[in-house]
């Protein structure tokens, strides 16, 4: 793993920066990042790469200005655009201006995600966690992304997701009406590297490696193939702007907590 002792940022800030390129574009969409790291993310891309954006407050307003994930005592002075209660985020989800970038539990080689239950059978499965919840409605309604905190074979699964959740490039799983080409997975980023699902047939593609990591670190922590470019550069390191803004979006500094230091060769 990258020696952070000698960096002018931290891990979670590389994968927060490396994670926000994943809004560039995208204009006028409703950004949501499930947990404080995706919502650093979309919260940076918001004061970045796309300005246009908008994301929610996590209670029931839409915001043009995101909100702090710490040292925030209350709404006072925030950019409330307007009201957005679960009817209004079920109208946009549907209508497919929403990025989401989720956390699964489980990845396959086509894109599908778990974070239902692990192990045993459907009806007695050995962990039981959420339930699919919003997964299968916005892998065929909107754009999505994925946060992978601990990049290992636990969560890039060699065989299918042990419950698909959402949908991926499997075309034997794609709804009635559905073709692959209206599925949108964007980024993959995790404490490895970055990825995407632009390789042949839709094949999970490295994009870029973390400083120290190596192209062998992530096929051996992975399940099932990785398309690898002749030339692989590196993840790009936080801008000073860059790390100017998450530090005033995480002013108590939660960012620090949300990684596990352990050698990608442990992780398997």
């Amino acid at each position: 793993m990258m020696n952070q002792t000698v960096q002018d940022y931290s891990l979670a800030e590389l994968m927060i920066a490396a994670a926000a390129d994943a809004f560039r574009g995208d204009g006028e969409v409703l950004a949501t990042g499930i947990g404080l790291l995706p919502r650093l993310a979309a919260s940076l891309a918001m004061k970045t790469c796309n300005p246009d954006m908008m994301m929610t407050d996590s209670e029931a307003y839409l915001l043009s200005e995101p909100n702090p994930v710490s040292g925030r005592k209350s709404h006072a002075g925030q950019a409330q655009e307007t009201w957005m209660g679960f009817s209004r985020i079920f109208d946009n989800v549907w209508s497919g201006k929403r990025h989401a970038m989720v956390g699964p539990s489980q990845i396959d080689r086509y894109g599908q995600t778990n974070i239902s239950a692990l192990g045993g059978t459907y009806q007695q499965p050995k962990v039981q966690m959420l339930g699919a919840r919003g997964f299968p409605g916005n892998s065929i309604s909107h754009a999505n992304s994925f946060f992978v905190p601990a990049h290992s074979k636990r969560v890039f699964v060699e065989d299918e997701c042990d419950v698909v959740c959402s949908v991926g490039y499997n075309p034997q799983r794609l709804p009635r009406g559905y073709t692959l080409d209206d599925i949108d997975i964007r980024l993959v980023i995790t404490d490895l590297c970055v990825m995407d699902w632009n390789g042949p047939q839709h094949m999970l593609q490295l994009i870029s490696l973390h400083p120290g990591i190596s192209v062998e670190q992530v096929l051996d922590n992975t399940g099932f193939e990785v398309q690898v470019p002749a030339q692989v550069p590196t993840t790009a390191a936080p801008t000073p702007l860059q790390m100017e803004i998450i530090g005033q979006m995480d002013p108590l500094n939660l960012r620090a907590r949300q990684l596990k230091d352990n050698p990608p060769g442990d992780r398997r």
